[in-house]
């Protein structure tokens, strides 16, 4: 049995479905991080969230359910986030939960698993998301953000207190120079249109990249993993990686592996979201290197675990 296969004429209709699927939420994103980085005062955003650190990291995975966006646009709103004043662990937080914790995703995925249990797969996926999102963001509250981020992410004041170096942003200019609705309103197309074109670069590549695995790879070798709860998880988690998906659609995509278990189905639904290859490209824009291969490594070993022993045991209760 051969395990790859390549044709040109299926690696182009499958990266044209990811481009088209894709881009339209990456430039919602887009559009929604320049309104926030002109429109939205940096006091503003700080009263949204508790003083508290520790409350302040719970309350930002509930933001996407204001801010809805997936996973292919999320990364260019916590970029103004930050730049903004955003504590890391909060705009860490947001970043891997919104897309999952967002009304878009959560109607996609009941209406995905119909007559498979929606209700309780939908409330779980959430759930589980917010959980491993929280526990990211409260780990971050322990790392100094010079640490983590990139060194032309936050503005130059709030680089110099986090100990970075003060190089100016082209960005910080549309703050405090525009006063006008209209001026503010070109602003801020300007700025999604930076934004956009920077992040769609790295989205493309990871779209290529994901096209000659969907379409070139015999997924029947994946198959026989299905019968070990370890590696059945382990090896769905790694292909919501692999796959990227967007978050408004990868459910439909998890329900027709039947032959793996739905906590192992459920491994696909958060751990894609959070990390998967288009997103170690987007990543890039943000954080430093090594943060992300940490971020990546403990993601997966965390979504593992918890689909793989906790959720068997939550589907048995429900003699599912």
């Amino acid at each position: 049995m051969s395990w790859f296969s390549f044709s040109w004429q299926n690696f182009w209709f499958s990266f044209l479905a990811l481009a088209f699927e894709g881009l339209p939420f990456l430039m919602a994103g887009s559009l929604v991080s320049g309104v926030v980085a002109v429109f939205v005062p940096s006091t503003r955003i700080n009263r949204l969230l508790p003083r508290n650190p520790f409350l302040a990291t719970l309350a930002s995975g509930f933001l996407g359910v204001f801010l809805p966006v997936c996973d292919c646009g999320v990364v260019p709103i916590v970029r103004r986030l930050l730049n903004k004043g955003m504590p890391v662990s909060c705009g860490l937080t947001f970043m891997l939960a919104s897309p999952i914790v967002n009304p878009i995703v959560a109607f996609s995925t009941y209406a995905a698993f119909r007559g498979q249990s929606p209700g309780l797969n939908t409330l779980i996926r959430l759930t589980a998301g917010y959980a491993v999102a929280v526990l990211a963001g409260l780990v971050a509250l322990k790392v100094r953000p010079d640490a983590v981020l990139k060194t032309d992410v936050v503005r130059p004041d709030r680089r110099r207190r986090a100990g970075l170096s003060v190089a100016p942003m082209p960005e910080d200019a549309p703050d405090g120079n525009v006063t006008t609705f209209g001026a503010k309103l070109i602003a801020a197309v300007r700025l999604a249109s930076d934004d956009f074109i920077d992040t769609a670069v790295y989205f493309m590549l990871g779209a290529a990249v994901a096209a000659v695995f969907n379409t070139a790879v015999n997924q029947a070798i994946i198959l026989p993993l299905a019968r070990h709860a370890l590696l059945a998880t382990g090896a769905m988690t790694g292909l919501s990686a692999l796959m990227t998906l967007c978050s408004t659609s990868d459910a439909f995509i998890a329900a027709t592996f039947i032959s793996f278990p739905m906590f192992a189905r459920m491994s696909f639904l958060i751990f894609g979201p959070m990390f998967d290859f288009k997103l170690l490209f987007l990543y890039r824009l943000l954080f430093r290197k090594r943060f992300i291969v940490l971020l990546g490594v403990g993601l997966y070993v965390l979504v593992a675990l918890l689909c793989s022993q906790v959720l068997p045991l939550i589907y048995a209760s429900r003699g599912l």
